[in-house]
């Protein structure tokens, strides 16, 4: 016997959840040498983002974006139209991706900004850095103003998961490893809602900038100066962007070395890997024969050795998988031969992962 159809209860279906760090070499902190290219930021895209690499010649790993609802915070492309620059296109693209609907406001926990007030900062992770979406739980971020203000999500305080059209979403709290610290929650005590949203399943963050461009004693990054607060009405290209990495940069250099550090950027990655498992089973009377054309004579057809006839044995080391047109769709080796005859049975287990 050379072929066996299998049994319903031969297939079983598995899905593990895989983490991984969401930076380059699978680390989960970002390090404290990021920088930015300044190829890419004098370049077109550079008016729209800004690429920060975690050492130079290195590999992206997120870059930065600053919308404005009405265009504030670029030059317009045209002087004589109202409200069209870089950072309104910058709005309307992630409106669009996350809430679905281009007459939609961001709200931020229970609040919704104004419509002249309207502006945010977007964190992309690269697509490269993760696989199905990124682990909440796990993303700390730190903003170094006159103050150091460490976010997180609250994925680890939520009873009900609230979703949009990308997907899952959080709150961005004040806090660490997905768990809200201080006054409200987290929340900014300004009454600016939440620090912003996280979107785990599209690889973004949404940051208020309403709420960060508070005081210290309301909760934001900023002091008595306003070091921080002016980076949502500059009008340079690319002024906006290049403040808030300085301001990421400037908290991930206060943790280094400190792994406990809760303002350094880290970031897990988490991928769901579905395994289908089928169980090969060789039954005592099942497969103590080969079929291997030297065994036989071939001139008379008999089988060559008394042993293969009254004590056969095989050794089995590959296993084929063939569906119903008898097409080999996979193929599993063992590590060593196994050992098959009359007084033995065998149990593979062959695992595919997709």
């Amino acid at each position: 016997m050379s072929f066996k159809r299998f049994d319903s209860e031969d297939f079983l279906v598995s899905v593990d959840a895989v983490t991984a760090g969401a930076f380059t070499g699978n680390e989960s902190r970002i390090g404290s040498t990021i920088v930015t290219s300044s190829t890419q930021e004098q370049g077109t895209s550079g008016q729209y983002y800004l690429e920060v690499l975690k050492e130079a010649a290195g590999e992206p790993q997120f870059s930065i974006a600053f919308g404005d609802r009405q265009g504030s915070g670029s030059a317009p492309f045209d002087t004589g139209i109202t409200g069209k620059s870089p950072t309104s296109v910058v709005y309307g693209q992630f409106r669009n991706i996350i809430l679905g609907d281009e007459s939609a406001s961001f709200s931020f926990g229970e609040v919704t900004p104004l419509q002249n007030s309207q502006s945010f900062f977007a964190i992309t992770f690269n697509r490269a850095r993760y696989k199905g979406s990124l682990f909440p739980g796990t993303f700390n971020l730190g903003i170094s103003g006159s103050q150091l203000v460490s976010l997180t999500d609250n994925s680890k305080d939520v009873t009900a998961v609230q979703f949009n059209e990308a997907g899952r979403v959080f709150q961005l709290v004040s806090g660490s490893n997905g768990t809200a610290t201080g006054p409200s929650s987290g929340l900014s005590p300004a009454g600016k809602g939440s620090y912003g949203l996280f979107l785990p399943d599209i690889g973004t963050c949404i940051l208020n900038v309403d709420a960060l461009n508070q005081t210290r004693a309301n909760g934001g990054s900023l002091g008595s100066d306003s070091k921080f607060g002016a980076l949502a009405y500059t009008s340079a290209a690319t002024e906006n962007n290049r403040r808030l990495f300085a301001a990421i940069s400037s908290s991930c250099q206060l943790g280094a070395g400190d792994n406990t550090f809760s303002g350094s950027l880290t970031l897990n990655s988490l991928d769901n890997v579905a395994s289908d498992f089928v169980f090969i089973r060789a039954r005592n009377g099942e497969f103590n024969y080969s079929e291997n054309p030297s065994f036989i004579s071939g001139s008379t057809g008999e089988v060559l050795y008394d042993s293969f006839i009254n004590a056969p044995q095989t050794f089995i080391t590959t296993i084929g998988l063939y569906n119903d047109s008898n097409e080999l769709v996979a193929t599993a080796k063992l590590s060593k031969p196994l050992k098959k005859d009359f007084t033995k049975e065998a149990l593979v287990r062959v695992k595919l992962d997709f």
